[in-house]
């Protein structure tokens, strides 16, 4: 899980903090100098490094502590605050020509980045802002690019402009626009090909490409796991195409952290978005105060909030409904199954965890708990049931479970437990109505549960 070494290092470097009446001198530079080796083994750009410790060290000298918060947790927070500075403070917006304009997105990357699944997840994204994208296959090199960017696509619900692997990129381009204008489509993205590394034929092409047609944004994909490399790459591209801003890719994996932390302040190119995962609804709009609070294991409970809004696809009278039932404890194996496939919907456990305060941190140890195979089994014991033992639990008699078992590949005992501890849970959740106050109401009032 990304930033999991870094959070662990940096909450440990600010336990020895806590216990303090004020912080002195000795001490800051003392945890600092474990911050600095920490950063760098996080493959943070030294510079950068360097002065942002120069930067926490002049804020938290001698500060008295503020109402509320120990010393430990006052460095916590002037190192949130600096490090939200480092990544660019505000969250940046693609920015999108006004009213019926044609935007041109240009995409670029080296090859392996993700850029093709990268470049039809922000066609995903403009469209449900009700945007009309069209995709347009500019990789004529690699054999597989046109048909993948077509495949998703079509998963997207996006069209996509190809004219074959035997028209020049700025040929395409070019043609594209005009198909663009004629089809009323706002916003054209040009999937542009990647090499194995950055040569002069490549930017000779995406040079070519902007002489052809005007180009609002050029977003840069970079593999966030290739650390410091990805900072440098990003530096090289902006000083011979010109970068408006860099989309960090695979965020999700086993990542160091250092090009989240450096690419702004080394390029001045803002990360507009990050990749979380594989899925194509897996891309998040990158806010560098939520990206701290996941680094210093603060949680990023706003995303998670957003995650819920997002993937919860409920009409406002079936979440009345269901907000009523969960409230009796008359939920049914129906509401189990809704509630399976938003948690899907939202990343899976593990990423619904990975964003609560102080769980993240400890991801290693949770995703041992985390029996995927069981959450599986469980489901396909509900979708043994028949549509009425669905609904009416009480129906279950043992010739039945015989049956359900069966059909899931499961022993008895496996549906025998699963069914009594679904019974416990119906009796724990009418026993605390006030938990669930805020079911079916958004905003001020509360976010929505996924079950």
């Amino acid at each position: 899980m990304a930033f999991e070494s870094l959070s662990d290092k940096l909450q440990n470097v600010f336990k020895g903090l806590r216990s303090r009446g004020r912080i002195t001198e000795a001490d800051v530079k003392a945890a600092m100098k474990e911050v600095r080796m920490a950063l760098l083994e996080a493959d943070v750009n030294f510079r950068v490094v360097k002065q942002f410790v120069k930067s926490v060290e002049e804020r938290a000298v001698g500060e008295d502590v503020m109402s509320g918060l120990n010393p430990g947790q006052m460095v916590i927070k002037i190192v949130h605050d600096e490090m939200v500075s480092l990544m660019g403070s505000e969250p940046v917006e693609l920015q999108l020509q006004p009213g019926k304009s044609i935007t041109v997105i240009m995409m670029a990357g080296l090859q392996g980045a993700g850029k093709t699944t990268t470049t039809a997840k922000i066609a995903g994204k403009l469209k449900l802002k009700g945007k009309k994208p069209l995709l347009v296959a500019c990789d004529v090199y690699r054999p597989a690019a046109i048909e993948q960017l077509k495949i998703n696509g079509e998963k997207q619900g996006v069209d996509v402009f190809s004219l074959g692997s035997n028209v020049k990129p700025a040929d395409i381009a070019a043609a594209a626009l005009t198909e663009a204008e004629k089809n009323n489509y706002n916003v054209v993205i040009l999937d542009t090909a990647g090499r194995l590394h950055i040569d002069e034929d490549m930017m000779a092409e995406l040079q070519e490409i902007k002489k052809r047609v005007e180009v609002h944004q050029t977003l840069l994909v970079v593999d966030a796991m290739t650390g410091q490399d990805a900072v440098n790459v990003a530096k090289e591209f902006d000083e011979k195409v010109g970068v408006t801003g860099v989309v960090l890719s695979k965020m999700d994996g086993d990542t160091r952290g250092g090009a989240a932390l450096s690419v702004k302040a080394v390029t001045g190119k803002p990360i507009i978005y990050v990749g979380m995962g594989e899925k194509l609804s897996d891309l998040e709009q990158f806010y560098p105060d939520r990206m701290a609070g996941r680094i210093l294991g603060m949680g990023d409970v706003l995303s998670l909030i957003e995650k819920a809004e997002q993937s919860l696809e409920l009409d406002g009278e079936k979440e009345k409904e269901m907000a009523g039932r969960l409230r009796k404890g008359k939920f049914d194996f129906n509401d189990f199954l809704e509630s399976m496939k938003q948690m899907r919907n939202m990343g899976g456990l593990g990423s619904i965890l990975s964003l609560l305060p102080g769980v993240g941190s400890k991801m290693g140890d949770i995703d041992s708990m985390i029996d995927d195979k069981q959450l599986k089994q469980t489901e396909a014991i509900v979708l043994s049931m028949t549509p009425q033992e669905r609904a009416n639990p009480k129906l279950l008699n043992p010739q039945r479970k015989h049956r359900i078992a069966k059909g899931a590949g499961v022993d008895i005992a496996v549906v025998n437990r699963f069914i009594k501890q679904f019974e416990q849970s119906q009796k724990m959740m009418k026993q605390m109505p006030g938990m669930l106050g805020g079911f079916g109401k958004k905003g001020k009032g509360g976010m929505r549960l996924p079950f």
